[in-house]
């Protein structure tokens, strides 16, 4: 037994996903680096051992309710842990926010400025006080009744409804309406309530054409189809829709994202002319503080809000005093220059990342334990630097600090190494250090001591000549002010600059139809997909090629099965139960919902029909279950599968399961996943390859990795440009494109251009002094 005063929590017989039995004990009280090549283990431990026992030891504590569900749950397959306070994980999430979501939501800073003009503004004579909802957009009481809270109203005009006005509506001259059926039942009613539909849109009758594209009205006729010599179309009732009143209401309706973004072309977005865009309802903009609505407040950096002054009330002290401590931590960690009111899909990874931070900065929480995912992800060095006072922060009031990380600033700095390997997937899940970080340098094994203790410059390197050049812009949007670029072809270019600075605006920017690129990639580390149905071997094609090898099976054949059988998409060889997800979808009262093993199949997807056809001694589902680089050994003379598995071997993925779900995957893996799907394609032509931050959570092993996959996109005459933080790479690169000097107001424009030496000369950019440490 260990004494309930332990300072440390101890692991034993951790066995998570690919943990091999792995003990451990990490001191309370104490900033704790996770590190390890991705694959390894470390958030198997991190997370699917200490986070996942902590938040079981909740579950317990709650009701019998949700005891009930604890086992579906599953506990972590650990020996026992002792000495476990209670855990808040901040995991990376890239959700979607909507355009409801704004830097005050996620801070709830919102909140504070909504209370103080509730209890605190100057209210015009004779009106009533209002509730702080009052003052939200976001409520039926605070929202402008005419744009409903977005501030923003759609409408349409005849130059976005109808581009070529040489053509007839028979031609398809209202290129908003549908096709196929649909659009040719709408040119029909038009020929049957009289209107020529054969003339030349720009010859018809201005009010003709006004009532055709803009009328609320929507008459009913009898239409007779003209008649196909093959088929018989009877006469039928049709209802006219204007071209208008179409678009608008399959914006504001469809459940398709296809059809909501061929809508969104034909729309133009301007001021809602009701609350001029602030959202609100007069009533709440009626009041002031500060001789300031709260719209207007809203608007202002938080820096400039910081210096709002008290008021002349008691009431007015103290909320202005609370606000101020609020915004404190969110200055703390370099994000002064962003407003109240700037929507949340407009940030960056990094920017959402450090305002949830800041939040548990506020929460005055202590004797917990952190667990956090990847922080420094997404962050330019010198924003890195604000973090980790954050984080000494949070471990100064009295709090443990557990951080899977790879940054080896954020690593150098930890007062306790756990370094889990040596290798990815089966080939690490063991503990090979824990203790301070100088000690890791005798642990040979250790893929993170080669680079953490390595302070030698790169080789020296020749920088590759561009063949050409891209021009962009000049381009105003965000913080970018008319700036104007100029890319280089056939080399690579790494853009740079703080977190919020424009980087991810500006090669928005880059598109299809620029002269010099024949074709356009897109690499993101959007999920590949939502739900544990879409997995590594469904995106890739590579499950097409299985399913094929499965039904050639003499088997198979004696069966009557085809590749369909073998899909788990489909009905008829997946198991119903689950309906070929594996899992089951467990729903928790007051809690997110979560996935449980099918208790049918085990997770195994298929019936038991199914899995008695084998291939090579293995079933269908235990395919799925071998990693990348066991299914290369196992598939090596199938040329079509083994295109796939040698492209994700490429780009340092052997360790994934070819049915992980994507739901486990993380946003770099997603990345690479599509850079690998990419690069098994025959390539022909130039191709301009777009990354945004491709180490985001990458060890620096599997940094070189990558950047020789890159380098050979180059090399065979391609042009690869990337956001990038990691000054290894950018000090690789060919080109470089620095934003700044500073984020939002205080940044968006060129600061410098060139090769990396230059710029890592330049006396104005906040990225020079990084990049010259890494080069000197």
């Amino acid at each position: 037994m260990h004494s309930p005063h332990d300072p440390y929590v101890r692991v034993r017989g951790a066995r998570e996903h690919n943990l091999k039995g792995a003990d451990v004990d990490i001191p309370r009280d104490v900033l704790a680096v996770f590190t390890g090549v991705s694959g390894s283990g470390k958030s198997s431990l991190a997370f699917g051992t200490l986070y996942a026992e902590a938040q079981r030891r909740y579950f317990e504590s709650v009701a019998p309710y949700a005891r009930r569900l604890i086992h579906q749950i599953g506990a972590p397959a650990v020996g026992e842990i002792s000495g476990l306070p209670p855990a808040v994980s901040l995991q990376q999430r890239r959700a979607a926010p909507t355009s409801r979501s704004s830097v005050g939501t996620v801070t709830a800073l919102s909140n504070s400025l909504r209370m103080l003009f509730s209890r605190a503004g100057e209210y015009p004579p004779g009106a009533r006080r209002l509730d702080s909802d009052a003052f939200s957009p976001n409520t039926a009481a605070g929202a402008c009744p005419a744009c409903h809270g977005l501030g923003q109203v759609h409408d349409t005009t005849e130059e976005l409804l109808v581009p070529d006005p040489s053509l007839s509506v028979r031609e398809g001259a209202v290129a908003a309406w549908p096709g196929a059926w649909q659009g040719k039942n709408l040119r029909d009613i038009l020929d049957a309530l009289g209107y020529d539909v054969d003339r030349p849109w720009r010859e018809l009758p201005a009010e003709q054409r006004e009532w055709i594209l803009f009328t609320d009205e929507q008459p009913v006729v009898t239409v007779h189809p003209v008649r196909d010599a093959d088929r018989i179309q009877r006469p039928y009732q049709g209802t006219y829709t204007s071209a208008r009143r179409y678009v608008l209401k399959t914006f504001s309706d469809t459940k398709s994202a296809t059809l909501r973004t061929k809508a969104e072309r034909f729309l133009a977005s301007r001021p809602c002319p009701v609350c001029g865009g602030s959202r609100l309802r007069p009533e709440a903009l009626a009041v002031t503080f500060d001789g300031r609505t709260i719209a207007e407040l809203a608007a202002l950096p938080l820096t400039d809000l910081a210096a709002l002054p008290p008021g002349p009330t008691p009431t007015g002290r103290v909320l202005t005093e609370d606000l101020r401590a609020r915004i404190t931590p969110v200055v703390e960690l370099g994000l002064g220059y962003l407003s109240l009111d700037r929507a949340t899909p407009t940030l960056s990874a990094g920017e959402l990342q450090r305002l949830r931070l800041a939040t548990q900065l506020r929460s005055g929480l202590f004797g917990v334990v952190y667990v956090l995912d990847e922080p420094s992800a997404g962050l330019h060095p010198a924003d890195t630097e604000a973090l980790l006072t954050v984080l000494d922060r949070l471990k100064a009031a009295g709090n443990s600090v557990f951080v899977v990380e790879h940054h080896l600033e954020v690593v150098r700095r930890a007062d306790w190494l756990v370094d889990v390997g040596p290798g990815a997937g089966e080939h690490g899940g063991r503990v090979l250090y824990s203790g301070p970080p100088a000690e890791l340098a005798s642990v040979e094994e250790s893929a993170t001591a080669a680079f953490l203790f390595d302070e030698a410059p790169g080789p020296a390197r020749d920088v590759r000549e561009p063949r050409g050049w891209l021009t962009v812009g000049p381009v105003t949007r965000h913080n970018l002010r008319g700036v104007t670029a100029e890319f280089p072809l056939g080399v690579f270019t790494a853009v740079t600059g703080v977190s919020g600075s424009g980087k991810s605006t500006l090669i928005g920017e880059l598109a299809q139809d620029l002269a010099g690129v024949d074709r356009l990639v897109r690499v993101d580390q959007k999920p590949i997909g939502r739900t544990p149905r879409s997995n590594l071997a469904t995106y890739t094609g590579l499950f097409d090629v299985v399913r094929k090898v499965f039904a050639g099976t003499e088997e198979a054949a004696a069966r009557g099965y085809g590749a369909g059988r073998f899909s788990f998409n489909v009905s008829g060889g997946r198991c119903e139960t689950c309906q070929g997800e594996g899992f089951v979808s467990v729903e928790l009262l007051f809690l997110p919902s979560t996935y449980a093993p099918c208790p049918d199949c085990g997770g195994a997807r298929y019936n038991p029909e199914t899995l008695r056809v084998t291939y090579r001694g293995r079933t269908i589902a235990e395919v799925l279950d071998l990693t990348v680089e066991a299914a290369a050994e196992f598939f090596a003379d199938v040329p079509a599968a083994a295109r796939s598995l040698g492209a994700l071997l490429d780009v340092g993925l052997g360790y994934l399961r070819l049915g992980q779900p994507a739901t486990e995957l993380s946003g770099g893996e997603a990345q690479r996943i599509k850079l690998a799907s990419e690069l098994q394609r025959g390539r022909r032509g130039h191709t301009l390859y777009l990354l945004d931050e491709p180490t985001s959570g990458l060890h620096p092993a599997d940094v070189e990795v990558l950047m020789d996959r890159l380098d050979g996109l180059v090399d065979a005459g391609h042009t690869v440009v990337v956001v990038e933080h990691d000054m290894t790479v950018v000090a690789g690169a060919d080109w470089v494109i620095d934003l700044g000097p500073g984020g939002g107001d205080r940044g968006g424009r060129i600061v410098v251009a060139g090769p990396p030496r230059r710029v890592a000369r330049s006396a104005d950019s906040a990225t020079a002094p990084y990049l010259a440490r890494v080069m000197s």
